[in-house]
């Protein structure tokens, strides 16, 4: 189906579930992957995706149409993988060096995809989801975004609410460090 012809059953009352279902059908791999990509962890990705549904459930009647609904769905998760990022930094307040922090984080991405039975790739695979891992949350984002999803400035700028230009000096800096993190890995 459609998603206009999705949005149109929501409008019934009677279809409102039917409608919820084809939605999360349709759309539950691609959030999925797109939360997951930045999260890494599958038991924290499908927490958050369980609240971009629920944050969906409750909010459809508020969505006028004036993006896509792809739009609309990637901005909620956004905010709810921002939401959960920044509650559990709020949760750990330990304090380490800078380069202890970023070895354990380092080892701690390797570790999860090593573990990980969802996990099938290999070596450079593993190599370039570190690096990834290791990015700052937003040019994390942005590359996952652009690169995975093949999401276009213009429309990633609605999704985050920021310009193009900054997008692509986003985009740029996360190649750049993910370029020097394989060079010297």
């Amino acid at each position: 189906m459609t998603d206009k012809e999705i949005l149109d059953l929501f409008t019934e009352k009677a279809n409102k579930e039917k409608a919820f279902n084809l939605l999360v059908t349709k759309y539950q791999q691609k959030i999925y992957y797109q939360i997951r990509r930045i999260l890494i962890h599958h038991e924290d990705t499908n927490d958050v995706m369980q609240n971009v549904f629920i944050k969906v459930w409750t909010s459809i009647e508020n969505f006028r149409q004036e993006a896509q609904l792809s739009t609309w769905l990637y901005r909620i998760s956004y905010n709810e993988t921002m939401t959960f990022i920044s509650k559990r930094k709020k949760e750990n307040t330990f304090s380490f060096e800078e380069n202890e922090e970023a070895e354990k984080k380092n080892n701690s991405i390797k570790n999860t995809l090593k573990s990980d039975e969802d996990f099938d790739g290999d070596e450079i695979q593993l190599k370039l989801q570190t690096a990834i891992g290791l990015l700052p949350d937003k040019q994390k984002i942005v590359f996952t975004m652009r690169y995975y999803d093949e999401i276009k400035y213009e429309e990633m700028a609605e999704i985050l609410h920021t310009s193009v230009g900054a997008l692509k000096a986003s985009y740029h800096h996360a190649v750049k460090k993910i370029e020097e993190y394989l060079k010297n890995d």
